[in-house]
């Protein structure tokens, strides 16, 4: 098989980790390339088997069979830009935080690359959103796995986000900015605006205010074959458009559309590997101490 992995940190905590999956995959002769991300960090590291071709992380991932991404949840978002329409499986290994999406462990490498030589794997496949007609994001990057999010540049006034659903009018959003994610993004930022948790096989959308200035306007879940078209008023002429964690700055002149992309994220999922226990385990859902 050939690997493809990304990382973006290397230091105490995550360079025995590297090892033990470098290590893993040399014993089994595995044809493993690197991004030069990662390259340039190992570089001057103490890692044995450093494999020696290396991918450009602007250009992306060419025909590898398996993409492991080893960081947090940052890391993985940031693999999904590499793989872009390609639908190479991503396998996450957590050594960050949270690891809602990176759910491999640090303790489970080695029993997870016997998995995946064993095909004892499945595959869950997640939406993406696209956005088109701003010329400031690159085309080959205007795709988010989480959210985009239009959110203002001056921190001292609002912003208006007119909102317009299959080409009807939905809203006019006074507020610091409005959150569109996908399902996979409903446990993100959206939640922390207040935003609903939506099963990530839902075939659904939802529009999540940030501070609002009025009490009557609420997360809103639409349907994921939705158009959604954004026009937006600033005093400073401006606000800034984030795809996941990559900001842009686009001028409030015309509008632009966000709908469900034609390719998907495929994650590797193994056996125990399930939402609803990542729920509960990760973010305490449900907790309560009668349970």
């Amino acid at each position: 098989m050939r690997y493809a992995i990304h990382g973006r940190k290397v230091d105490e905590n995550s360079l025995a980790c590297i090892q033990h999956l470098l290590s893993e995959l040399d014993q089994r002769g595995a044809y493993v390339s690197i991004s030069d991300t990662l390259h340039s960090l190992l570089r001057e590291s103490s890692v044995k088997h450093v494999p020696e071709s290396i991918y450009p992380s602007q250009k992306g991932i060419l025909d590898e069979d398996i993409v492991i991404s080893i960081g947090g949840d940052g890391t993985l978002l940031e693999t999904v830009t590499h793989v872009r329409k390609k639908e190479i499986p991503i396998l996450g290994i957590n050594i960050g935080r949270l690891g809602f999406l990176a759910t491999v462990s640090q303790d489970q490498i080695a029993s997870a690359i016997e998995a995946l030589y064993q095909k004892a794997f499945t595959i869950d496949h997640r939406t993406l959103l696209e956005t088109h007609h701003i010329s400031d994001i690159p085309e080959e990057l205007n795709f988010a796995l989480n959210e985009l999010t239009v959110i203002k540049k001056d921190s001292s006034t609002m912003i208006v986000a007119h909102a317009y659903l299959d080409d009807r009018y939905l809203n006019s959003y006074w507020a610091d900015g409005l959150i569109i994610s996908t399902p996979t993004g409903s446990t993100g930022y959206s939640l922390s605006c207040g935003g609903p948790v939506v099963s990530p096989q839902s075939s659904n959308l939802i529009i999540t205010p940030i501070s609002p200035h009025n009490l009557t306007v609420r997360p809103l879940v639409v349907s994921d074959d939705s158009i959604i078209t954004i026009r937006v008023e600033s005093r400073s002429d401006s606000y800034l458009l984030a795809l996941d964690s990559r900001s842009y700055g686009v001028s409030t002149e015309g509008s632009f559309q966000i709908k469900k992309a034609p390719f998907r994220v495929k994650l590797v999922k193994f056996e125990g590997d399930d939402f609803l226990e990542t729920l509960r385990q990760k973010l305490n859902w449900g907790l309560d101490v009668r349970n």
